[in-house]
């Protein structure tokens, strides 16, 4: 497959970006998941350069997927790591299968109120996780820092905030209050946002180690703990290095629970991959459209590398896609690069990195979420209309508050309802509103008239008044659904008698057979 190079420059730096933000990200996902970390760092370099090359997004960036914590952690707990890893082999067969047999399409019916809901209750997550990080606390050193995954359970949503100021550390305060200024110099000040050589992430990194060591230097109270700083695993040499991979054990294959929890993670990867596509097709300032199958298919190999060499299953995941479009990404390049500089960044510079302050990274995030989760999102929904605006904060509330496939699930389901509706009352168009007896009434009948429309024509039947005149016209009707066909039949028969109603319809094609109809007055024009 052919990489567009034109973007080779800004591409590289967003894959950079992108990078540090993976970095931590990849640690503090496989430790919460019972993993070995460099599993986590495993998955990223293929999620990022095999994944990468493979997709047809030019966004979207893939590895350890936070959603997965919960389904990973206990796989790992009744199955043990090595027959776990045949599990993660065969979610990757499922998710290529689906992709070679086209079920990727199932995304296009994802609503845009739900996917604008899921994004912008990502983002209020990122900032809440983020905000005890960036002052400096962290209970779980190694497995916390970035832990957003929706499936963790608290006390309430503000308890560990509110909590951790409890634990606040002046260093980590003054390394976040310095990091978000340059963010936002970055995004504000006309000559800092023409440069697009130096992200102002990367300035916010290297600003970040800068600081830390210069506290070291002095003796400053204000020196930022290891404990605080990013944790990459070393290796003394090469056979060190070989020995973090592990090998699946083949004779799982032969373990019916292996099997279940292959299906499930094929099952939750690829909805959640579906959905950060989306996201990610939405974000994308060129407004491309990724092909689903494509992805799925892409995934799907990366799955199964992964559970061949150690590694744990991935999804494309909306934290780093947004952090790689807002880096200025415009191909897929900058994924690529991104698993490259993780790869690298283990093999040759291990010592350096763990120099990087969490709250630098932190920082970057909350700037990301705030961007997610902007106010103007709000109002933009609200003045789309209630229809758009009921199911997108309902998806907000439901992700926020329970996880992402259920949160996602419900406003699907309120989307749904105010769809159906929208169907119902597009059946029909009266002529009038007010209905009286003797009056007649016209009803005309919609270009396409389905199943779901039943229920609605069928209480505008049974509420017309006694020994009225009415007149049914399909000359715009294309489409007329058959059990739609057997309901006015039945009225015409039997209904229309009870109330005295005189029927005439107009304009139904001769197909429908509605002349077989005995109490009617017709006139097929």
């Amino acid at each position: 497959m052919k990489l567009n190079t034109k973007f080779l420059k800004t591409d590289l730096l967003s894959g950079m970006v992108v990078f540090l933000v993976a970095l931590p990200l990849c640690l503090g996902i496989a430790v919460a998941s019972g993993a070995p970390p460099f599993a986590g760092i495993i998955t990223g370099v293929i999620g990022g350069i095999v994944v990468g090359f493979l997709s047809n997004s030019n966004v979207s960036v893939s590895g350890p997927a936070a959603g997965l914590i919960a389904i990973v952690l206990a796989a790992i707990t009744d199955l043990g790591y090595e027959p776990f890893l045949v599990a993660v082999i065969i979610a990757g067969a499922i998710q290529l299968g689906l992709g070679l047999v086209k079920a990727g399409g199932i995304s296009s019916y994802f609503p845009t109120s739900v996917i604008e809901g899921m994004l912008a209750a990502i983002g209020i997550i990122i900032i809440k996780k983020e905000l005890p990080h960036a002052i400096g606390y962290d209970k779980e050193h190694e497995g916390d820092f970035f832990s957003y995954e929706l499936l963790k359970e608290d006390k309430g949503f503000f308890t560990e905030i509110i909590h951790s100021f409890n634990y606040a550390h002046l260093g980590a305060i003054f390394v976040t209050i310095v990091s978000l200024i340059i963010l936002i110099a970055f995004m504000k000040v006309p000559a800092l946002k023409k440069i697009k050589a130096v992200p102002g992430a990367l300035i916010v990194v290297v600003a970040g180690v800068v600081i830390n060591e210069i506290f070291k230097a002095t003796g400053s109270s204000l020196v930022i703990s290891q404990e605080h700083l990013v944790t990459l695993p070393t290796a003394s040499n090469f056979s060190e290095f070989v020995g973090q991979f592990h090998t699946p054990d083949l004779s799982a294959f032969s373990n019916p629970n292996t099997w279940v929890v292959g299906v499930t993670i094929a099952i939750v990867a690829s909805i959640e991959t579906l959905l950060c596509l989306e996201a990610g097709d939405k974000m994308d300032p060129m407004k491309r459209f990724s092909s689903a199958n494509a992805e799925l298919r892409a995934q799907g190999i990366g799955n199964m590398l992964a559970g061949l060499i150690g590694g744990l299953p991935m999804t494309s995941v909306i934290v780093r896609t947004s952090a790689n479009v807002n880096a200025g990404a415009r191909t897929k390049l900058s994924a690529i690069a991104h698993g490259v500089f993780l790869l690298l960044a283990v093999v040759i510079i291990p010592g350096l990195l763990n120099k990087i302050p969490m709250a630098c990274l932190a920082a970057i995030l909350i700037m990301i979420g705030l961007r997610l989760a902007s106010p103007k999102v709000f109002v933009h929904m609200w003045h789309t209309g209630k229809h758009q605006f009921i199911p997108f904060i309902v998806t907000v509330v439901a992700v926020v508050l329970t996880d992402l496939l259920k949160g996602v699930g419900i406003g699907l389901a309120v989307s749904i309802f105010f769809i159906l509706r929208g169907n119902m009352k597009l059946a029909y168009f009266f002529k009038k509103e007010k209905h009286h007896e003797g009056e007649t009434i016209h009803i005309d009948l919609a270009q396409e008239v389905s199943f779901l429309n039943k229920a609605a024509i069928k209480q505008t039947l049974a509420h017309l008044p006694k020994n009225s005149k009415v007149i049914i016209d399909a000359a715009n009707t294309v489409y007329i659904d058959y059990d739609v066909l057997e309901l006015i039949r039945d009225f015409l028969n039997f209904g229309s008698r009870d109330k005295n109603i005189a029927v005439t319809l107009r304009n139904f094609k001769p197909a429908y057979k509605m002349e077989d109809a005995v109490h009617v007055h017709s006139k097929q024009d």
